[in-house]
Formats: structure tokens, sequence, C-alpha cells
């Protein structure tokens, strides 16, 4: 079984596993069990040519959602199916209007067109899907090692991902708000409390955009395009996230454990940024 090599905490033990975190990724994909689920995905998906045959299949399902860092919505079926169904095509479908960069990903990839017209018959869009499940999955392992090292490296992926969006002065601090790994980084790298989030929304995204203007010399989410800005983020995030945390190896993440996954807003402030973003388009 892969544990990643996670030696110390921190900032500093982050730039340690900058340097290695190519080989132990390669070394995590070439285990058996991860060869044999991208093994299954990669034979069986091409035969698949509706979202209902996909998520009849939950071993595929499993592997499609994995490559999106959606596995924890693997029993919303009707979720599902709504997304793929819809499609993105439309600015008002549902993934579209979940303000969260995720789903429309994945119903992009997976979406009712593409796999009626057999887009995973290509082997480049099997071996994406494969790239990116092992990346998330990769992801996942280091979380279990040390919470705040899955946070930065999530934050490092959307965000640019986010930032590049054609959109992204417009609803990509709602895409960063409404993610929960996501925004408690940007938080902790604004200096900004927890606690906003039970605001308004118009509100916590002018917060945003103030502290940001502060730190990073720019009130748009753009500022993410720059390396340096990300790189920014990431030590003041380390740094606050220790001095929360404390000292003790025991508590080494624990404050981020109760950040991998689910949303970070109430269902009344999510239904909020569903209205706010249909609203800017």
């Amino acid at each position: 079984m892969f544990q990643p090599a996670i030696p110390i905490g921190g900032y500093a033990g982050w730039k340690v596993f900058e340097r290695t975190v190519a080989r132990q990724k390669e070394a995590f994909g070439d285990q058996a069990a991860v060869q044999r689920d991208l093994a299954y995905f990669k034979e069986k998906i091409s035969s698949i040519h509706s979202p209902e045959e996909l998520v009849r299949d939950r071993k595929l399902l499993t592997v499609a959602l994995g490559a999106f860092g959606l596995e924890d919505e693997i029993n919303k079926k009707a979720f599902i199916r709504r997304a793929l169904d819809d499609g993105v095509l439309d600015p008002r479908s549902f993934a579209n209007r979940l303000n969260d960069p995720r789903w429309r990903a994945f119903a992009t990839a997976f979406s009712a067109e593409n796999l009626a017209l057999g887009r995973f018959e290509l082997n480049s869009s099997r071996e994406d899907v494969a790239a990116r499940f092992i990346e998330r999955a990769f992801e996942r392992s280091v979380g279990d090692v040390d919470p705040n090292f899955r946070l930065a490296m999530n934050f490092r992926r959307e965000a640019k991902e986010i930032a590049s969006g054609v959109n992204a002065d417009r609803i990509g601090w709602l895409q960063i708000m409404g993610q929960r790994p996501l925004r408690a980084v940007v938080e902790a790298a604004l200096g900004l409390p927890s606690s906003i989030a039970n605001l308004d929304i118009d509100r916590q995204r002018q917060m945003f955009e103030t502290k940001a203007a502060e730190v990073f010399g720019t009130s748009s989410p753009k500022a993410f395009l720059d390396d340096a800005n990300i790189e920014q983020a990431l030590r003041r995030f380390f740094v606050r996230s220790e001095a929360d945390s404390g000292p003790s190896a025991d508590t080494r993440g624990a404050a981020a454990l109760s950040l991998l996954g689910g949303s970070a807003l109430s269902a009344g402030a999510q239904i909020g940024l569903i209205i706010s973003n249909a609203s800017v388009r």
C-alpha cells in the first residue's frame, strides 16, 4: 500500500514535498489496485452511450467522478443524471448554474451528447480521464498523511482553472467561495475569518475583492494566473494553518480535516450563489 513520503509539515515541508511529488505520483499510479480500476474504465467506457448506463455501473462511475474530485457525490444518482442529461451547452443548464467548475468539467466530459457520440472510443479521451483520476486519487492519499498538503494541491490546480475561465472577473470569486477546500486556502491567504460565510453573498465577494487587492495588488481572481501569487498564497496559508493548529505533531493538519469535502456554504447560501451566477450572465 502506497503512502506518500511527507517527513515534515508546514511550508518548509511543502517545499520539500514539491521536489518529489512527480516521482511519488508516478509510484502511486503504478499500484496494482489503481491500474485495475483504470483498466476496467478504459475497457468498458467506450460501450457506454448514455448517462443512465454510466450511473448504473458503480465501478465506472467511481473513476469518472473521481477524475473530477466528485467521488463523494457517487450516491447522488438523480443529481448526476441531471447534470449529464443537461450537459453544458445551455448557459442555464444544471451544471452551469452550480458555480462549481468540477461539475461543469464532469458534465462536459460525460454529457449525454458526448456519450451518444462515442467520445470515449478515442484513446485520448480515456487517457485524459485516467490521468485526472490518478492526480485526484494521489491528492487524497497525500491528504491522509497531511490534509493541508491536499488543500494546497487542490488550490494550486483549481485556482488557476477558475482564474483562466472566460467569466473569471464576473463569477470567479463566487466559484472560489462555493468550494469549501479551495475557499479555506484563499481565506487563510487573505487573512479572512471563516465566519464571513454567514454574511450576504455580495458582501462576502466584496471582502474577497478588497483583501485580494491588498495582498496581490488586484481585486480580480485572475491574480491566480500569476505563479508568484499562487506561491504567496500558499505560504500565507501554511503560516496561518500552523498558527491555528499549534506545534504538536498530534494536531498536524487537524484543522484541515473538516474542510476536505462538501460546500463552503449552507443550502440557502448555495441557492443564493446560483441566483447570483444567473444574474451576471
